[in-house]
């Protein structure tokens, strides 16, 4: 059946999101046109993906947000409002880090241009081709839940930081400059058998089975700086 937001699609290979890709993954969507709206949601449902759909930027902001991959379709024209420049106000949301696909039947290049500069993932001009939308969407959701992932991923050598002594960490900042046991016991004032004792505990509290992993791992958040 031909979409009531696309032309008729042509053949080839679909690109599908397997159900592990589209699990807990949220696709939100902001057009004040009711049929572009409804039929875009059934489009995206039909893949597997969650939807949930606004008529206003207000009311997107209002509802709950569900946690997981997200992105978000948008309209640059809305009543009374510029798809632009609610944009803008998405960071200040905490919504910042959200892929963006716009849609449009007014699209030119300058409004093409400043909708990838202010970070935009994709912008597609109406009426698009569902497969289009599709491939926009999987790739969006994709690019988001690895930004998740490293977040996550941050987020847990922080607590592993957290739960070191502050003489474990001032051990691990000599480590990292790569400090024998020896030469950490003396520049702390401390025996050599206790500076080890204090390396080996810091070292499986930041579950870093080398020197160049911790490195690595206090540079991510940001305790030691990257080498020039």
């Amino acid at each position: 059946m031909q979409s009531l937001i696309s032309p008729p699609a042509r053949t080839g290979h679909a690109v599908v999101p397997t159900p592990d890709v589209a699990a807990r993954r949220t696709v939100y969507i902001v057009d004040d046109e009711d049929l572009i709206r409804t039929s875009l949601a059934s489009l995206l449902r039909s893949m597997g993906l969650e939807t949930r759909d606004f008529a206003t930027t207000s009311a997107f902001l209002a509802a709950p947000k569900n946690p997981g991959a997200a992105c978000l379709v948008l309209d640059v024209r809305l009543r009374g409002e510029s798809g632009l420049a609610f944009q803008q106000t998405l960071a200040s949301r905490g919504l910042g880090a959200m892929p963006v696909i716009f849609m449009s039947g007014h699209g030119d290049v300058p409004m093409t241009v400043r909708a990838m500069k202010a970070g935009a993932r994709d912008f597609l001009e109406k009426p698009f081709r569902d497969q289009d939308m599709i491939d926009a969407v999987v790739a969006a959701l994709e690019a988001d839940a690895r930004r998740l992932a490293v977040d996550r991923a941050l987020d847990d050598v922080r607590g592993c930081w957290a739960s070191l002594t502050p003489r474990e960490r001032e051990v691990l900042g000599h480590v990292a400059t790569g400090r024998m046991n020896k030469q950490i016991a003396g520049e702390m004032g401390i025996a050599e058998i206790t500076a080890k004792i204090h390396r080996g505990q810091a070292m499986r509290k930041m579950r870093s089975r080398s020197v160049a992993e911790l490195v690595r791992k206090m540079q991510a958040i940001g305790v030691i700086r990257e080498a020039a």
